[in-house]
């Protein structure tokens, strides 16, 4: 950045006697380039810096450690958005009004003290203009809260406690996020659609991508088998990593409600890591309101995603009505949500923060951050029917869901109990994947709270040995008054259409065939009914 005699140097004398003036110090030299050096020289003493910053306006004083917190530089819209304009005025004006006696902005108090500059620098999107604090005065002006606090010293947190009301209903943290991922492995290996779980199946399918335990949609037998067979703690631990170095997960195009449209692209990583970082501050344990900290966030670091705060190159949709949120005003539903997406959504998720809301809403108003490992120990058994239906609680381990799930067909689940039923057809999918029976008998025994009952097991085997020994089916049944009608319809074109023969009156008919029957039977002079979707009845 440009030093201070760089900052100066196209002002004129009138100019640098007033930043002098305001510094409280006097300025000699009538000749305007030996005045800038006089000025520049005495603006760096450390204890008149000191003096100069400890009496700014308490605006003004925000507006500077905003500055320095952001290195120096900021954009220039977003540093006017906050703290004010200044107003273009030639020596004549500003002589006569002593506007600077009256800044209408802390910018244009901190302009007049030679504090704060203007300046187009080169960007990767191009010149852009920024407010910054001439170089060499940064190096002296302090820093923090307080004067004189070092360099580095951490935020203070940002919000507040949450109120008794705010935090009426906790939601404790759970790893469930470990059961959905154990779901979701199990149908992308039988080649289903993942179902719906409590965690979205498209962050389920991030997470996994970032963990490298699936690679382009498809599961890596090792992977999968390290991560399912991982105990609960490490599982979890595994997926947090992930998800906080990945630049692929971005939870701006995952914000519900909402959809980006357009070429444009944002840092999700490096927004990420600032929003983990402003949480280190929040005292651990402590229940904090969940608005008070999104409305800080606004207050202090508004432009925490757009470094260059601009509000309007960025296609964003409401869903719900078209709307396209563009310009500041849109805050609270782009950034805003965000920001209550990533607490709510991912930190809940991988057991980070606990979450609290009023009796009876469902609206999210306290979190809590969660030290503690939220990971259960998987020891619970399964119960096996005679009639084939098998009952999984969740801490059932993992591993061995993920095996059972692939030898059934999937029930609807319950709030903690995943249920399948073994089927012929769920026999022959397991089969064609290289399953044996062998394995689910094993597996079963191994995890049944109970003995198995024996007549499943001898079903199984009987199965394994000799296949499919009774079949139920569906079919269409044509039943006729007399037999000479069934055997005039068997001389008649509709013929081929008739199959297995079920006494003298009655005949199945093909699937599909329904109507073309009904047809022939019309030609041959025979009224016919339909009593049911199922079968039909020939009256003549």
């Amino acid at each position: 950045m440009p030093d201070l005699v760089q900052s100066l140097q196209n002002y004129d004398i009138g100019h640098l006697r007033i930043v002098a003036g305001l510094w409280g110090v006097e300025l000699p030299s009538p000749e305007t380039d030996e005045a800038l050096k006089e000025l520049s020289a005495v603006l760096l003493n450390p204890g008149l810096v000191i003096e100069t910053v400890d009496i700014l306006p308490s605006d003004a004083r925000s507006a500077l450690d905003a500055l320095v917190d952001a290195g120096g530089k900021m954009p220039w819209a977003a540093f006017a958005r906050q703290y004010g304009e200044i107003r273009e005025a030639g020596p004549g004006r500003r002589d006569r009004e002593q506007i600077y006696l009256n800044p209408i902005s802390a910018a244009e108090a901190l302009f007049y003290r030679a504090l704060l500059a203007r300046a187009f620098f080169d960007t990767s999107s191009g010149a852009q203009e920024f407010a910054y604090i001439p170089e060499d005065l940064l190096k002296v002006i302090p820093v923090g809260a307080e004067q004189g606090a070092p360099k580095g010293y951490a935020l203070p947190p940002l919000g507040r406690l949450a109120t008794p009301q705010e935090r009426q209903h906790p939601i404790q943290a759970s790893d469930r996020l470990l059961d959905d991922t154990t779901t979701f492995l199990a149908a992308l290996r039988m080649g289903l659609e993942p179902p719906e779980t409590q965690v979205p199946v498209k962050v389920i399918r991030l997470l996994l991508e970032a963990a490298k335990v699936i690679v382009k949609g498809s599961p890596q037998a090792e992977a999968v088998k390290g991560f399912l067979e991982m105990p609960r703690g490490e599982a979890l631990s595994m997926l947090a990593k992930a998800w906080q170095a990945s630049e692929d997960i971005n939870e701006l195009r995952l914000l519900p409600g909402l959809q980006c449209e357009g070429e444009w692209t944002n840092q999700p990583l490096v927004t990420r890591e600032f929003i983990l970082g402003l949480l280190k501050a929040i005292p651990d344990e402590k229940w904090w309101s969940l608005p008070a900290f999104i409305h800080d966030i606004k207050g202090r670091f508004p432009d925490f995603q757009r470094p260059s705060g601009d509000y309007d190159s960025w296609f964003i949709k409401r869903i719900l009505d078209g709307t396209y949120l563009r310009g500041f005003a849109s805050w609270d539903e782009v950034e805003g949500a965000l920001i209550r997406y990533l607490i709510t959504g991912p930190l809940f998720w991988l057991g980070e923060v606990d979450l609290a809301t009023l009796v009876d809403s469902e609206i999210i108003l306290a979190f809590r951050v969660n030290k503690k490992q939220v990971a259960s120990i998987e020891n619970g058994k399964l119960t096996v029917a005679s009639n084939g239906r098998i009952s999984v609680p969740r801490l059932v381990p993992r591993v061995t869901r993920y095996l059972i799930a692939r030898f059934c067909e999937w029930e609807e689940d319950r709030l903690e109990e995943y249920r399948y039923r073994v089927s012929t057809r769920s026999l022959k999918k397991a089969k064609e994947q290289g399953l044996k029976v062998g394995q689910l008998l094993s597996l079963l025994a191994k995890n049944a709270a109970a003995e198995i009952p024996p007549a499943f097991i001898k079903a199984l085997k009987r199965w394994e040995a000799k296949g499919t020994e009774a079949r139920m089916e569906t079919q269409t049944i044509l039943r006729v008054s007399r037999p000479e009608v069934l055997e005039e319809l068997r001389k008649s074109k509709a013929a081929r259409f008739l199959g297995e023969s079920l006494g003298s009156v009655a005949v199945v008919v093909k699937p599909g065939a329904q109507s073309k029957v009904l047809a022939a039977l019309a030609e041959l002079g025979l009224l016919a009914e339909d009593e049911t979707r199922d079968s039909l009845t020939v009256n003549d």
